[in-house]
């Protein structure tokens, strides 16, 4: 019994210690590039070609993400999203701001205590809303 209970911890500490090296080689970005992918997203996304804005939101990101390099409380993550958002419809026009706030990539992919049947149904049902709407 204790040569069982002996693998099993070991195959414990093992498997904790090859999670936690697999987490630290993954390279963290810089806030210049969080915030250009942020911006190119956010850009391809709504469909917007414009320079100056695409400046001036670039800038909002980047202001955000060197703020969020600092070790955050989860009130003070919550505050910096509350004033991204502030921001971004300040930035946006009235037609943007809501394609940007009901855009699908903003939801939850997989809604907690959903099965995979219920969300493969949502998706097919999105997809072919969106057929429609063309």
């Amino acid at each position: 019994m204790k040569r069982i209970l002996f693998i099993v911890f070991v195959a414990l500490f093992t498997g904790f210690l090859w999670a936690q090296e697999s987490s630290a080689e993954r390279p963290q970005r810089t806030p210049e590039e969080e915030a250009m992918k942020q911006t190119m997203r956010l850009f391809r996304e709504l469909g917007i070609h414009d320079s100056v804005r695409f400046d001036t939101i670039y800038r909002m990101h980047l202001k955000y993400a060197r703020f969020r390099q600092k070790s955050l409380t989860r009130a003070e993550n919550m505050q910096r999203m509350m004033s991204i958002q502030s921001e971004l419809q300040l930035l946006l026009t009235p037609a943007e701001y809501e394609r940007f706030m009901n855009h699908p990539a903003e939801q939850p992919r997989h809604p907690r205590g959903a099965n995979v049947l219920n969300s493969t149904r949502s998706v097919q049902t999105t997809d072919s809303l969106r057929a429609v709407q063309r």
